[in-house]
């Protein structure tokens, strides 16, 4: 990626803090972030901290100014302040004006220490970075656990006691608690699988799926990039007789799956690769149309799309969700699968057929819904072709009236026997030919001589 023309020296800035900083933001910036993103990226942060009170509302600082604080070229502050935007602690604006342009950066606020291991994403990022020795001992060192039974808990809340209006039906609902800690970076997943997955099961979902664990499983999807059968598995892995979901156990499975697909390859953030954009085209075809449905949409909504929008049965959930786990499919693969057996089995989903399928599209390794399309479409040609040379050598064989050789020989029997007969019938003829030519001539020579006397 090229960072140069990104920003120009001449080009001004404001800073913004619109947060309170924790009173310990240095130790988390030193011994947390720093690891992560760079002696680089904290410095800037630490420098536009301070540099708002320098700054004048009438005139903004040049990049000019930051490249002699930090003393590094400016494609190297440009690439900490992308670090620190990745890593949540700056938000940036850009506005152009008619002689200059202008950027903005608001300074989000750090976790505090102890929140920081609150955080699945970052603290797994930091296990990873620095070890477990040195992580552990920081979290040993900062994230300080209240004590487990401080007995019940008798809090009035401030309804309890105060009232200003007598609240309608809709306000009096009691509301959930949102005191918590701030979050960064969730990743958004369709939760809609993993409860139809527990519901089989007879698992309670509201007991797995919390607030909290949903949030852990959001971010495990982020950092290890799992797919759904995968988080299905490391759910599975997780869950303790109680039916809960052990949060440790969870994040282990979740990255053994990622070590076993990348081959211990170690975890840690470098600076991703931004390729150019691409022109998006719209898809034009019907064909295109449809890879780009089953691409974006999931199994159980295939099944209700297909059947006229009513609801997708328990039956065929279970047996896609077994097939897809068993043989690794991706969701849009699976949803080609489901289709194309559909098709050919006159709209019955058939387990046996699926599985077949599956196992046959997991050695070939199809990974996206286009490659299945084009794999089906190529085993169903050869297929066709097949049938078509079979029927015509069948075809061929009958017209050729094929006698077994058990006739032949029978047949071939009778033909020399009645060759034979002829052959025979032949020389007795000539036989009594002869026969009678010689009584003829003895005839003959009798009655002559009879004349004479």
């Amino acid at each position: 990626m090229k960072y140069l023309g990104k920003v120009l020296p001449v080009d001004g800035y404001y800073v913004i803090l619109q947060e309170c900083l924790p009173i310990d933001y240095t130790k988390s910036l030193a011994h947390l972030y720093q690891p992560l993103i760079g002696v680089h990226a904290v410095t800037l942060y630490l420098t536009l901290l301070h540099e708002m009170e320098l700054q004048s509302d009438s005139s903004p600082q040049t990049h000019h100014t930051l490249m002699n604080y930090l003393n590094i070229p400016l494609d190297e502050i440009y690439k900490a302040r992308l670090k620190l935007e990745g890593i949540g602690l700056l938000t940036t604006f850009k506005k152009q004006k008619e002689d200059a342009t202008v950027f903005t950066y608001e300074l989000l606020s750090p976790f505090a220490p102890s929140n920081f291991f609150e955080d699945a994403m970052l603290s797994q990022l930091l296990l990873h970075q620095i070890g477990d020795t040195k992580f552990h001992a920081l979290k040993r060192h900062y994230h300080k656990i209240a004590p487990g039974d401080l007995g019940e808990n008798i809090t009035v809340a401030f309804g309890d006691v105060f009232q200003t209006f007598t609240p309608s039906i809709e306000e009096a609902k009691p509301k959930e608690n949102t005191n918590q800690a701030p979050t960064r970076n969730d990743a958004t997943i369709d939760f809609s699988w993993i409860v139809q997955m527990l519901k089989q099961r007879f698992i309670p979902v509201g007991k797995v799926l919390t607030q909290e664990n949903r949030k852990l499983i959001s971010q495990m999807v982020m950092l290890y990039d799992l797919d759904s059968n995968e988080v299905e598995k490391s759910v599975l892995w997780a869950l303790t007789e109680e039916n809960l979901l052990d949060t440790e156990e969870f994040k282990t499975a979740c990255h053994d799956l990622f070590k076993s697909k990348h081959y211990e390859v170690p975890i840690h953030l470098t600076t991703k690769r931004i390729e150019p954009k691409q022109q998006v085209t719209e898809p034009q075809t019907k064909e295109e149309m449809l890879i780009h449905e089953l691409e974006s949409i999931s199994p159980k909504q295939l099944l209700e799309d297909l059947s006229g929008g009513n609801r997708a049965s328990e039956q065929d959930l279970k047996a896609i969700r077994e097939v897809m786990v068993s043989q690794g499919l991706p969701a849009p693969v699976m949803n080609v699968l489901v289709h194309y057996v559909l098709l050919q089995s006159n709209m019955k989903l058939s387990k046996a057929y699926l599985e077949k399928i599956a196992s046959h599209w997991s050695r070939a390794n199809i990974k996206t819904a286009k490659e299945a399309m084009e794999f089906a479409k190529s085993e169903q040609n050869k297929f066709q072709k097949s049938a078509k040379q079979k029927t015509s050598y069948n075809y061929k064989t009958l017209s050729k009236e094929i006698v077994p050789d058990w006739f032949k020989e029978r047949n071939n029997a009778k033909q020399k026997k009645v060759v034979q007969q002829a052959s025979q019938t032949v020389i007795d003829l000539e036989k009594e030919k002869a026969e009678l030519q010689a009584l003829l001539s003895g005839k003959a020579m009798s009655n002559k001589n009879r004349s004479q006397g």
